[in-house]
């Protein structure tokens, strides 16, 4: 698989939501390319982090090395990483280094709304507001290669409380990419309302000593502006409202 900085050329354009026809998405045990290359300046950059968010985790993490788009069908290769490497893969991003892919369910209500959450003051997102997820953990890999499912399913579980297997779930993936990022999303219409939703993940975070979320928010509208959205959200509320494949 060709390097993700010289083989482009086949991508769909950026920021255009495509179907997804196939998913095999490969993790190395070896370390990643750009860790070891990084990894001191990482470490550097960590003790700022935690200085300023003492809340943050060095967890492991998956992140990916090679992706290749090619007809709705998406391979890569990732590998394990600290949390302190993709932060600073984050704020570098040195062209053809990495990639961040990861899997996004859309929570919608009876009544249609997409169920979105506030991340914590204390998280790396702080303020952002986007659908329950997460990176992948070396939990959701599973021989030797990422769970979307899974971890979809763990995510929404830990930080609203709500089960995806209780939802109607749309036959397959779609994505789109942009900015080094590569984002899956499938729907999950769940049969309760807006309000039943986001009283139920309001009861969870109660009961979280220190919760990832600070609220969940009900979302009617294509509207941009409407919350601090991470770049790829207002592409998949247009899809949703407004049937729009495109920026």
């Amino acid at each position: 698989m060709s390097d993700p900085k010289i083989d482009r050329a086949h991508w769909p354009e950026e920021n255009v939501i495509f179907a997804v026809t196939s998913l095999d998405l490969k993790v190395s045990p070896e370390p990643h390319p750009f860790h070891l290359a990084e990894k001191t300046a990482a470490a550097e950059n960590w003790r700022l982090e935690i200085a300023a968010n003492p809340a943050l985790f060095d967890g492991k993490m998956v992140l990916q090395h090679r992706v290749d788009i090619r007809d709705g069908a998406i391979s890569s290769q990732a590998h394990v990483v600290p949390f302190s490497t993709f932060l600073w893969w984050r704020k570098t991003r040195p062209p053809g280094s990495a990639l961040h892919l990861f899997g996004l369910p859309v929570i919608l209500s009876s009544d249609g709304a997409v169920i979105a959450i506030r991340m914590g003051r204390h998280t790396a997102n702080p303020g952002r507001v986007y659908c329950a997820a997460g990176s992948i953990d070396p939990d959701d890999v599973v021989d030797g290669r990422c769970d979307i499912n899974g971890n979809m399913a763990r995510e929404v579980r830990e930080e609203t409380g709500l089960d995806l297997a209780d939802a109607f779930a749309s036959p397959g993936f779609h994505a789109l990419h942009g900015e080094d990022m590569v984002t899956l999303f499938r729907t999950y219409r769940f049969q309760e309302t807006a309000e039943g939703l986001i009283a139920r993940i309001r009861a969870h975070i109660e009961t979280e000593a220190q919760s990832e979320i600070d609220e969940a928010l009900a979302i009617f509208s294509a509207d941009p502006d409407l919350h601090p959205y991470p770049p790829f959200m207002p592409r998949i509320l247009a899809r949703i409202f407004e049937g729009a494949a495109t920026h």
